[in-house]
């Protein structure tokens, strides 16, 4: 029998269980399906986390407060730690050869204030470096000037919802909002940017680092991040901090040194292992769909008795038998992939215009996964019904008795 008498052939046969047909593709459809968008969820996930670090500058470093060899856990947020890191210890490592720029932090909780109008908001205490450093722009107004570093100006920058909370559609720039016991001029309004890192940034106050200080009544930092050039050594640059740190805290490396880098690299392990997993998972489904396909196979061989048999009868093979029931579920595997396929990539299409801000796309590896998945599955599942139908006897075929 030649491939074309056999696609012809296969094709009647599915205009004639029409329903069967239809239960195969979609059970394959969805399986194909279902690998792609899960795993367009993780590498989703993996450039999201990517943009969202590069959002913070090309080389940035994090040094927080606090040791795991010395408080026995991980490098605390909020607390006690075993000495705070100060704008003295910030402006230290300013100095180290490589350090392009460095933002001091002090995070804190305060309430913001105008006319009847009152946020709790997440405040940040820093300088003007900090715009830079986390590549933040005002949509209108300006940033903390250079004065910051060193005065406790009454100033403050708002984040764009911020704003229209307080100051609905009036103008915010040069009005006065209290901030705390406090009150301070708006001098800036930053730009619509949404989340960074788990941060609104535009429900957030930003205020000069030495008000911050008296606000909160705290002299210790929360972070500092620092950018350094893109040919410096990091590591040596990490290196020469840890020495920096050690000489101004009597002898003690009481921080934690974290590069965006390294962050970033966990995360996409994370992130990578995470995707293969849920592949894993979701070819559970074609899995279900294989042994969907080899039991309505096994009920068509029992209900083609005499076609079988007509067709051992006029000279058919028992291997070409079983290619007829084999290439009948290639077949069927091509044309559920396909449609599953166009149906996971529609979806991802919808989904890229209702949420642009995820980047949903899957892996190069995804659809050659699930579609060589598919074909797997399907022809391990085929083999026994085609034997089976191999094995008739023509005659007792023909008289149904078998």
């Amino acid at each position: 029998m030649k491939l074309l008498d056999q696609f012809v052939f296969n094709g009647q046969i599915f205009q004639r269980h029409r329903v069967r047909t239809f239960l195969l593709l979609l059970a394959v459809g969805i399986g194909v399906a279902s690998v792609i968008l899960l795993t367009s969820l993780g590498e989703g996930a993996r450039r999201y986390v990517d943009r969202e670090f590069s959002a913070l500058g090309n080389r940035v470093l994090i040094v927080l407060p606090g040791r795991k060899e010395t408080t026995g856990g991980g490098p605390p947020i909020y607390g006690a730690v075993p000495r705070d890191l100060t704008l003295e210890d910030a402006n230290a490592l300013q100095r180290i050869p490589g350090v392009l720029a460095m933002a001091p932090i002090i995070a804190g909780m305060t309430t913001v204030a105008r006319d009847s109008r009152s946020r709790e908001v997440i405040t940040l205490g820093s300088t003007d470096a900090f715009f830079a450093v986390r590549q933040l722009d005002v949509g209108a107004g300006r940033i903390l000037s250079p004065r910051t570093r060193s005065e406790a100006l009454a100033v403050c920058v708002l984040g764009v919802k911020l704003k229209r909370e307080l100051f609905g559609n009036s103008r915010a720039l040069g009005e006065w909002v209290r901030v705390g016991d406090r009150r301070m001029r708006v001098i800036g309004v930053l730009e619509e940017r949404g989340e960074s890192l788990g941060l609104d940034l535009r429900d957030m106050l930003v205020i000069p680092v030495r008000t911050a200080e008296q606000l909160f009544d705290s002299p210790g930092l929360f972070r500092i991040i620092l950018d350094i050039a893109a040919s410096a050594d990091s590591d040596k640059i990490q290196q020469q901090m840890l020495s920096t740190i050690r000489k101004r805290h009597d002898g003690e490396e009481d921080v934690t040194v974290i590069s965006q880098d390294s962050m970033l690299a966990a995360f996409d392990n994370i992130l990578s292992v995470l995707t293969m997993a849920i592949a894993a998972i979701s070819s559970i489904s074609l899995l279900v769909a294989g042994i969907l396909i080899m039991n309505i196979s096994l009920i068509s061989v029992s209900q083609r008795r005499r076609e079988i048999g007509l067709l051992k009868a006029i000279g058919a093979s028992s291997r070409q038998i079983r290619q007829l029931f084999v290439g009948e579920s290639l077949l069927l595997i091509s044309m559920g992939s396909i449609a599953g396929i166009l149906f996971a990539f529609g979806l991802i299409f919808v989904f890229a215009n209702l949420w642009p801000q995820f980047p949903l796309m899957p892996p190069l590896w995804a659809v050659p996964a699930a579609v060589g998945m598919a074909f797997i599955t399907g022809l391990t599942f085929s083999i026994a019904p085609a034997r089976r139908a191999a094995a008739l006897d023509p005659v007792l075929a023909l008289r149904g008795l078998q």
